[in-house]
């Protein structure tokens, strides 16, 4: 037994000599430095969660669990708002200034009836001026298109949302676009620093100036103007119908994308419904001082009732929010594993909903991204 050892012993010390391959590094990654805590940061947070109506009380509580499985270090304060209601409670908006941070279901906005819209309201109260949505490609999600990966950011306070309407004489309604220098130049500037910030290599402005020469002209204008403090990042300018077509044919030319109100929301939900389907794209609204996460694409965030009574609603969209939200609130290895534990799940194929072409529910979904996790 002797004899035989000797030989062992001498191979166990050579390979710990020897130095480490970069092959054998992939194998066994060291962990870098990324992130350098203040005392107390580890903290639990505060976080306003509004469940909201439809699918939003199931795919909410689906990052309940996942948050409580990985320990994140954050809690909720949950408010019960729903979208016939005529205004957002004022406890709940009170909570959201005090805590900053707020993940949201869908909120249904009645058709019609002079109701106005509890989204656009909190976008309005809070001052949450930029709504964000990354668009891309989900390993193992098989699309249309490859190597999509476009940021939608759209300008959120103003234009046709403004909700200036009235009836000027019976049959006739008159609705105003409102565009100005100010909230024009603080989505550029945002979208630039955004794209800064991030590695990003292009920023198109997209408009129809070419018909509303003084609004979208103001928004050009002020886009222009911001793009030249950013000689680094390429600008360009695409009118809104082209882009749409564009979209649709070859979107992997667009980077980071930067529009007025109405126009963001239609190229957001076309590049989501390119990159994967609404269920998939995370996203959220930011302001000075506020951040709202919620699902990306707003086409299909409250589900239907099939959806909700068979509980197959994707979680997918805002688990990937609730992971942006933990970088917001700087908990960056949080976020990169619950982000790395969904893109396993989805690449597996193992857990999908309908949506995604599977048969999995809600539940079935959080339990796989639950044991990814580990």
């Amino acid at each position: 037994m002797a004899r035989r050892s000797v030989p062992i012993l001498k191979q166990l010390i050579a390979r710990s000599l020897a130095p480490q391959s970069f092959a054998s590094g992939l194998n066994h990654p060291m962990r870098s430095v990324t992130y350098m805590p203040r005392p107390g940061d580890g903290a639990p947070r505060p976080v306003t969660l509004i469940p909201g109506d439809g699918i939003g009380p199931l795919v909410t509580g689906a990052v309940e669990q996942v948050m409580e499985a990985m320990h994140a270090p954050v809690y909720f304060e949950k408010y019960e708002v729903h979208g016939d209601m005529k205004r957002v409670p004022l406890e709940v908006i009170e909570s959201i200034q005090k805590n900053k941070v707020c993940l949201k279901g869908g909120l249904v906005t009645p058709m019609g009836g002079g109701v106005s819209s509890l989204n656009v309201q909190l976008r309005k109260e809070l001052d949450l001026y930029a709504s964000l949505v990354n668009c891309f490609n989900l390993p193992g999600l098989p699309t249309r298109h490859e190597n999509v990966d476009i940021v939608v950011i759209r300008e959120n306070t103003e234009g046709e949302y403004a909700g200036l309407e009235h009836e000027v004489v019976p049959g006739v309604v008159e609705s105003l676009k409102v565009i100005t220098k100010f909230c024009s130049e603080r989505i550029a500037k945002y979208a630039f620093e955004y794209a800064y910030l991030n590695n990003r290599k292009k920023v198109t402005a997209v408009h129809k100036a070419n018909i509303m020469k003084l609004a979208d002209g103001l928004f050009l204008e002020s886009c222009r103007e911001v793009a030249t403090k950013y000689p680094g990042i390429k600008y360009n300018e695409i009118i809104v119908d082209n882009c749409c077509m564009q979209l649709v044919s070859k979107p992997e030319q667009f980077d980071v994308m930067v529009t007025p109100n109405l126009y963001g929301n239609l190229v957001a939900n076309t590049a989501a419904g390119i990159a994967g389907g609404t269920g998939v794209m995370p996203g959220g609204n930011v302001g000075a001082d506020h951040a709202v996460f919620e699902q990306g694409a707003s086409a299909g965030n409250v589900g239907n009732e099939k959806i909700l009574e068979q509980k197959k609603a994707n979680p997918v969209a805002l688990l990937l929010s609730s992971a942006m939200m933990l970088r917001h609130l700087q908990f960056p290895s949080f976020a990169d594993r619950l982000e790395t534990a969904v893109k396993q799940v989805i690449s597996e194929g193992k857990c999908r909903t309908k949506d995604l072409g599977g048969t999995s529910t809600t539940q079935e979904v959080v339990d796989a991204v639950i044991a990814a996790l580990d």
